[in-house]
């Protein structure tokens, strides 16, 4: 689960230049932009941003290139509406809501203990202050980008509303993280919306780009490499989490927290740094099983919710 980058792509205008998602706000990644646009962009200004979703890696430089370089904005609207309603929430501690969430997943007391106490993640702190105003941007919308027509298809599950651009010229799409190569996109519940269900949301939208998809559509992703196969991907990316549901539910036989779900779900032992992206899963995995009425649950004495299969 652990990533250490961000695809972004740049499509020329003719009379300027359009980026695709940003990568996170650091100085770093701000130097990275401004060497890039010295030696290559220089020739003709920076038009529009688009964000194919809300992500911080992928935001994160979005209203600096509003600011910096006068960029246009363009964004789904719920994508647009999370992104600046997080970035102006700012937490010295964790909210006793997300205290009470990671307490009824299941966190272990030690981990629960050390992070009750301390400066949770910010949204503010990787994504820039992001000035009023987008141009909105809506499921099957036609564009021009690039002298190439394309149409937004826009999935959920990862991201609400998240928006992926295929081309009508030529094969190609450009799918953010709603479709990845060799790692499945993470589906995550968190305390703003504890009792969310983006597996389904998720498999409805693989479902739908199914009868879009062919063989030789050039794929392009937020992370890992480019690839072709899509169908096979959509059917593979499906199965994978129907398979995880059904180990799930074999493992549910006995009453289970989403942490003691790790090993099942993930089939390997998970990190330090994987851990939250984690609860957050498992969550997910566990409240698609709770809406589809095969598996019920209570709170424990510690405040946890346990699970287990319906009679």
């Amino acid at each position: 689960m652990a990533l250490d980058h961000v695809n972004v792509y740049v499509i020329d205008e003719g009379d300027s230049w359009t980026i695709i998602d940003t990568g996170f706000w650091s100085k770093k990644t701000q130097s990275i932009w401004s060497d890039i646009k010295e030696k290559w962009f220089s020739d003709k200004p920076i038009g529009k941003v688009i964000v194919t979703h809300h992500h911080p890696d992928h935001v994160g430089l979005a209203g600096w290139f509003q600011t910096e370089f006068k960029a246009e904005l363009w964004m789904s609207r719920t994508a647009w509406l999370m992104a600046r309603m997080l970035r102006l929430d700012y937490q010295k501690l964790p909210t006793e809501e997300t205290i009470n969430f990671w307490r009824r997943a299941g966190m272990d007391d030690l981990i629960l203990n050390e992070r009750a106490t301390g400066k949770p993640f910010n949204f503010g702190d990787s994504v820039h202050e992001m000035p009023l105003g987008f141009r909105r941007i809506i499921d099957g919308e036609k564009m021009i980008l690039g002298n190439r027509s394309w149409i937004v298809r826009v999935g959920n599950g990862h991201a609400p509303e998240h928006l992926t651009l295929w081309c009508e010229d030529e094969p190609i799409i450009i799918a953010g993280d709603q479709i990845i190569s060799s790692i499945s996109p993470n589906l995550g519940v968190y305390a703003t919306e504890p009792e969310a269900d983006p597996v389904q949301e998720w498999l409805m939208s693989c479902e739908a780009f199914l009868p879009f998809s062919n063989d030789k559509q050039l794929v392009l992703p937020g992370h890992k490499l480019p690839f072709y196969g899509l169908p096979h991907r959509l059917k593979q990316l499906i199965e994978n989490h129907h398979s995880a549901l059904k180990r799930l539910v074999a493992f549910l036989k006995e009453p289970q927290t989403a942490v003691d779900c790790f090993p099942v779900l993930f089939n390997r032992k998970i990190s330090d740094n994987e851990y939250g992206l984690a609860l957050v899963e498992a969550v997910a995995h566990l409240n698609h099983l709770y809406r589809k009425k095969i598996v019920k649950r209570e709170l424990n004495s510690k405040g946890a919710y346990v699970y287990t299969l319906k009679n």
